[in-house]
């Protein structure tokens, strides 16, 4: 039985990160700034009641009697009493008989060809931490997204326009980017397992440390850029947030009104029409919220009945790289250009390209992690150079009838030019013909 060492890292970034934010919030207040107190105290409280409401959810507790724990979820401390309660399950487990076990069917990883299926053997014990382990992988995703990223973006956004960073600030803000990586992290895991559920799937530490480091890269350079240009153009700060957000907000929504399939009922049997309707949109809004930041690396599908796509589609992952990095350019293009004062001593253009280079570090790393390290490549119908090959002719044959268009279009003009030109030559011959006969005639 596993160490239950990921439900363990995630209470410890939940605890510290939330005690920070109330003790960051109090300084505020001592300081007289109320709106960044309130900020900093609603980004720290909003996380923390969904992250109670999804472990409520998963481990089904409404429909429990049990009182207690709805109780302490009610007073924020479910993640305490989850975690015990998980530490305790693995402490004891092996001491007693279970009374029946579970039988469960894994694919292991196919050599030369082949792959075999094993049978394994789960005690109920190994089961509830299963069940576990996936609530905090989620919660962890939640507080990742809808607090540490916004958390993140705040107090940089506080400490560029006060031009100080505080000790407080500055570790709260380190333990927001861990939150927010580990949150990232845990993404990629989820969606590797629920995509191959069938295989028995081992991550090496390799694959942990692509990630870290693509992660890292990836969401560093994003909320960097997204502070420098709200610091000096605050009224479009809104526009571009919100727009991106709607366009992945809805991008589901449309894909499934599009594949004109039935709604989706088969969430949880408890649930009536407007429950599911509901926690479809908070997965929507989770979804959003991470592709704001990042590559949320599931892409979802409300008519799939675990409601996520689960084949490779490297055209997506391409395609959002490519417009990410435009859009990333184009923010700093319009920081460079409206700069203020506050950046006299700052190297623009140094920095501009070292937040360039960092988010193509973070591309980098994400190619050797699907193209060396990820546990289920040889699963793969094709690799990510392929795909990303395949991208770039796709993209050179949408190109192609255009300059063939126009070549074929210049031919064609050379050509009629060409025929006039040689039907202009054919009359002027006709006609000297004809004065040459005229003048024969005359003579004889």
């Amino acid at each position: 039985m596993k160490f239950p060492g990921s439900v363990l890292v995630s209470v410890v970034l939940f605890v510290a990160e939330t005690a920070a934010a109330l003790c960051l919030s109090g300084a505020y207040r001592a300081a007289g700034d109320r709106m960044w107190q309130w900020l900093t105290l609603l980004f720290a409280l909003l996380p923390c009641a969904l992250v109670q409401l999804s472990l409520v959810f998963i481990h089904r507790d409404v429909s429990r009697d049990r009182p207690l724990v709805l109780l302490l979820h009610l007073l924020q401390l479910g993640p305490l009493v989850r975690c015990v309660e998980v530490f305790y399950i693995y402490f004891h487990a092996g001491r007693v008989e279970e009374p029946y076990v579970s039988i469960t069917k894994k694919r292991q990883m196919p050599k030369d060809g082949y792959s075999e299926e094993v049978e394994k053997e789960v005690g109920q014990a190994e089961g509830k931490l299963c069940t576990h382990r996936s609530a905090f992988s989620r919660a962890s995703v939640i507080q990742a997204f809808l607090g540490s990223a916004p958390q993140l973006t705040l107090q940089l956004y506080i400490c560029v326009l006060q031009q100080e960073i505080t000790a407080a600030r500055s570790v709260f803000m380190v333990l927001s980017l861990l939150s927010i990586v580990y949150g990232a992290l845990r993404c990629n895991i989820l969606a590797i397992k629920i995509k191959y559920d069938d295989y028995d799937i081992s991550v090496k530490p390799a694959a942990y440390l692509c990630i870290f480091m693509w992660r890292s890269f990836e969401i560093a350079t994003r909320v960097i850029v997204l502070v420098l240009f709200s610091s000096v153009l605050q009224i479009w700060t809104l526009p571009v947030v919100l727009v991106n957000f709607f366009v992945f907000f809805f991008y589901p929504w449309i894909l499934f009104w599009q594949s004109k399939s039935p709604f989706p009922e088969n969430i949880e049997k408890a649930l009536s029409r407007v429950g599911t309707t509901i926690v479809l949109c908070l997965l929507t809004f989770l979804y959003a919220g991470i592709n704001m930041f990042c590559w949320s690396a599931v892409q979802v599908k409300l008519n799939d009945p675990d409601l996520i796509n689960k084949s490779q589609n490297w055209y997506c992952l391409t395609v959002y790289y490519m417009l990410r990095f435009i859009e990333n350019a184009f923010l700093l293009l319009m920081w460079y250009i409206y700069k203020t004062d506050i950046y006299l001593y700052v190297c623009a253009p140094l920095l501009v390209l070292q937040l360039l280079i960092g988010y193509c570090m973070a591309v980098l790393f994400m190619l050797v992690f699907y193209q060396f390290c990820h546990p289920c490549k040889k699963l793969f119908s094709s690799s990510i150079t392929e795909g990303l090959l395949s991208c770039f002719k796709f993209l050179c044959f949408v190109c192609k009838p255009l300059k063939s268009t126009r070549v074929t279009d210049k031919a064609e003009l050379k050509s009629s030019e060409n025929a006039d030109e040689s039907q202009s030559s054919n009359k002027t011959t006709d006609s000297q013909n004809g004065n040459h006969h005229q003048s024969v005639s005359s003579n004889a």
